[in-house]
């Protein structure tokens, strides 16, 4: 766990690091990706594995490549297009960071996943040996969305958020975010000169979304996604450290302690893996809208889910598939497997325990989400 101690970060402790690297400073304005800037930050990649941190690297660029190599002036709308140009383009991003790497004698895999390589059990704990053993043999897995094989539907949709799963599947200590922002601020400092730099943050501090998502481009295009995924790291106990990747020796300089960028500290327990891999679930069979008292009951409480908090049923699902929890407003509480297929729960919803066995005749469980198979938000 990661402590502010007499203003100074006290991050040497942090073994396993998730590092992502945004697309903008891999990429040289249009001409594919900089060999020299992946060479620069290969060499801190280095430094740190050889001072004993456990590096897994997330990388953006691909789309970029892909575009240079196909001689496209703008970036495509379609997403048959994007999904060729990141294939094409995946080529030379793991062909280029297997060369700089290989330069400092450290072996390179890649890592391709989508939405359904995590929600899905077997495939999520396949995936999550794999990355274990790279780390064990000290091999840098380079981690990118399989854009060729995802939908609309089950993307990721940025690598903040595929970075932050990352970080929760393999337990690290510490996620960086590296960006062409300094970190996070109060308001937006493109247009606000009194804007001021947050340096410690807590990851669920729901202001922060405010803060992140008003102002224009700055909270929508990029910040509003790095908030999101800090909180989704946090989850796991991991938290997240958002900072300028045009900084000197940035790496270094954090881990040494300086006060740059954003930290966003979490104070909870890391989840188990089971809960881990239900939080994976950015889509679900299905959706169970609560009342105030359940949502209390499941935050404050960590209380299973009783038929009674249920207002509404949406979708289609069977027992034992994985459904998020809503409240009035449509904010996610929790995801969890439900022991109601939807035309039970449908049945018994807002019903007190004693009155579920008249209505269904026979029950598995008196809980529709029990406590040890539920992910709270």
């Amino acid at each position: 766990m990661i402590e502010v101690v007499d203003g100074q970060r006290q991050l040497k402790a942090c073994q396993r690091i998730v590092v992502k690297i945004g697309s903008s400073l891999l990429t040289a304005n249009g001409q594919g990706l900089d060999l020299e800037a992946i060479s620069h930050w290969a060499k801190q990649i280095v430094d740190l594995h050889h001072a004993g941190h456990e590096l897994i690297l997330v990388s953006s660029g691909a789309v970029a490549e892909g575009m240079v190599r196909m001689k496209l002036t703008s970036r495509p709308t379609d997403l048959p297009s994007l999904q060729a140009c990141a294939a094409i383009g995946q080529m030379g991003l793991i062909q280029t960071w297997s060369s700089v790497l290989d330069r400092h004698q450290i072996q390179t895999a890649q890592v391709l996943l989508t939405h359904d390589d995590l929600s899905d059990r077997r495939r999520y704990l396949n995936s999550c040996d794999t990355l274990q053993q790279l780390i064990e043999w000290k091999v840098i897995p380079v981690i990118n969305e399989n854009d060729t094989v995802s939908t609309d539907e089950i993307r990721f949709g940025d690598n903040d958020t595929l970075a932050a799963m990352v970080a929760g599947q393999v337990h690290a200590d510490l996620l960086i975010i590296l960006t062409d922002q300094q970190g996070m601020f109060d308001a937006d400092p493109r247009s606000n000169p009194d804007a001021k730099l947050l340096s410690t943050v807590r990851a669920l501090d729901e202001s922060l979304f405010e803060m992140a998502g008003g102002g224009g481009v700055f909270g929508r295009g990029g910040m509003l996604t790095k908030v999101r995924a800090a909180r989704l790291a946090a989850k796991s106990g991991c938290p997240t450290l958002i900072a300028s990747g045009d900084s000197d020796r940035v790496l270094a300089r954090l881990m040494a302690g300086e006060m740059l960028g954003t930290l966003f500290v979490t104070d909870n327990d890391r989840m188990t893996a089971h809960q881990q891999w239900l939080a994976a679930h950015l889509q679900t069979a299905g959706r169970l809208v609560i009342d105030a008292g359940a949502v209390n009951a499941i935050t404050a409480q960590h209380r299973s889910l009783l038929p009674v908090g249920v207002k509404l049923v949406e979708g289609h699902f069977e027992r034992g598939d994985v459904v998020e929890c809503v409240d009035h407003a449509g904010k996610r509480i929790a995801v969890g497997r439900v022991n109601f297929s939807s035309r039970s729960a449908e049945l018994v919803k807002g019903l007190a325990s004693d009155k579920v066995y008249q209505v269904l005749g026979e029950a598995r469980s008196l809980e529709m989400i029990h406590r040890n198979h539920m992910a709270i938000y």
